[in-house]
């Protein structure tokens, strides 16, 4: 019988550059494609969202109930599915988008909504934080509602923002490499498929070990940016 050390040692003598290498570079570029995508995208939305959340509440620059419901109803319903699913369920309306569902770009799609929904509480939670006495200084000063939005609630909880981007890139990582399961490319995709599928362990460590640097990369950034700002 074939022993499971049989089948990784062999494995390891696979790797080489002439033969992996131009796939493992089109995952890198496909990977980082969805992420800066994603980011663009779902961090705009998850911002404007996460805003609108804040606002609305009761005793909010811009309170509105029956908004903050509609809007607290579609985040709670949308947040907690799991992105598999979430992929598969939005086929039809990423097909309408993109004109396919399968693909790089087709990805973006449900990462981007995806990221809309989670970040915009992250967004939210960082803006409860500013204290209520600022915002009444500045309206006591004579600024409006969306003076107030964009030259002082945004500054003031950009620091933490910064780190909350930070942890949605993480996030954003982990995903797309759910998404290359199914056919979406990138590094897991790689991972799964010239790795996992052959047995070839130290081509899924190569996977992983950039997926790591590339995440410790993004949480340096972000730390390293929070902190600047957070100085000042």
């Amino acid at each position: 019988m074939t022993t499971l050390s049989a089948l990784i040692v062999p494995a390891a003598t696979q790797w080489s550059w002439d033969r992996y290498g131009p796939i493992l570079l089109e995952s890198i570029g496909q990977t980082l494609t969805m992420v800066l995508l994603t980011m663009v995208f779902g961090g705009i939305g998850g911002l404007l969202l996460g805003l609108a959340l804040y606002v609305t509440r009761t005793g909010g620059v811009l309170p509105n109930r029956a908004v903050n419901v509609v809007l607290n109803l579609f985040v709670n319903v949308f947040r907690p599915i799991p992105f598999i699913v979430l992929i598969l369920a939005l086929s039809p309306v990423t097909a309408a988008v993109v004109g396919t569902a399968i693909g790089t770009t087709a990805a973006v799609v449900p990462l981007s909504i995806a990221v809309t929904f989670g970040f915009s509480r992250i967004v939210e939670q960082n803006l409860v934080t500013i204290s209520p006495g600022v915002i009444e200084a500045a309206r006591a000063a004579g600024a409006g509602p969306w003076r107030i939005i964009a030259t002082l609630l945004v500054p003031e909880a950009l620091g933490p923002l910064i780190l909350g981007y930070t942890f949605v890139v993480v996030a954003i990582v982990d995903m797309t490499a759910v998404a290359g399961a199914v056919g979406a490319g990138g590094l897991g995709s790689f991972a799964l498929t010239y790795g996992f599928r052959r047995w070839d362990f130290l081509t899924m460590w190569i996977a992983i070990g950039i997926i790591i640097v590339l995440v410790q990369l993004a949480q340096f950034l972000g730390n390293r940016i929070a902190r600047r700002i957070l100085r000042r």
